[in-house]
């Protein structure tokens, strides 16, 4: 079985590959073709296939027997019985907008994870059961908001699908008046990180897939984070949930 300080090294030089490419893209926009995948909402970029097969030729040469699920290619199968998780471009609308909130996130499934964020040449790392780094300072432990769920930073996000948006508004609409202000970045993984930093107190989302927690929810269960898996209700897809023990209950029977 693989180390773990060197399936972390793998996870770092494939994300800051990607992120290199990726912001040296940055910036150029109409040079970029642009497709749709779930909604005509939905845009998925010639940058974010690129990057995911950046990504996949690291993985290829330094491990080529892991299985890999990325967002944006076919599943690789393999032998070894670990699994890679890769979202190449996390926050796909800002980057085509022009707004610096995007990553690359990748995870061996369960060990190790990696949000990597190029254009603030930040990179958060974790190893499973480990407290996480941030550019391989070990992040400070998180404290509970002083004024509880009143005094919480709640960062969310939205799904493609309209009707599926109007029942996340809802939910929202009673969020708000309950914690200190909520937050909507547009790219999951960044939330996540930005959670185990403390940057924001909590966070919470449905709709999203594998890639795109693989490596924040390690992140956010090493800062010492409930991490909690948000079961489908009605319109409503599963999702994910991670906040300090102190307020998570409160949170859940807002949002779950």
């Amino acid at each position: 079985m693989s180390a773990p300080d060197e399936l972390l090294d793998v996870a770092a030089q494939a994300a800051r590959t990607a992120g290199g490419l990726l912001l040296a893209r940055f910036g150029a926009l109409d040079e970029l073709t642009v497709d749709t995948k779930s909604t005509s909402t939905d845009p998925v970029s010639e940058a974010d296939r690129e990057a995911e097969d950046a990504i996949r030729a690291v993985l290829a040469d330094r491990r080529p027997d892991d299985a890999i699920m990325g967002e944006e290619g076919e599943d690789t199968p393999g032998t070894s019985g670990l699994r890679w998780i890769v979202d190449p471009l996390d926050g796909t609308v800002n980057f085509l907008y022009g707004i610096p909130m995007w990553c690359v996130s990748v995870a061996c499934e369960g060990r190790v994870g990696v949000v990597h964020d190029p254009v603030r040449g930040e990179t958060f790392t974790v190893v499973a059961g480990e407290r996480p780094c941030l550019d391989g300072v070990p992040l400070a432990p998180r404290s509970a908001p002083t004024l509880g769920l009143a005094g919480t930073l709640v960062a969310t996000g939205f799904g493609y699908d309209a009707a599926v948006r109007a029942a996340q508004a809802d939910v929202v609409r009673e969020v708000v008046p309950r914690v200190r202000d909520v937050r909507r970045a547009g790219s999951a993984a960044l939330d996540l990180a930005w959670c185990a930093a403390g940057r924001v107190d909590a966070y919470y989302e449905r709709g999203v897939q594998a890639w795109d927690i693989a490596a924040g929810t390690l992140l956010c269960e090493g800062a010492g984070l409930t991490v909690r898996t948000l079961a489908a209700d009605g319109i409503l897809p599963a999702g994910v949930l991670a906040a300090p023990a102190e307020v998570a209950g409160a949170l859940l029977e807002l949002v779950g």
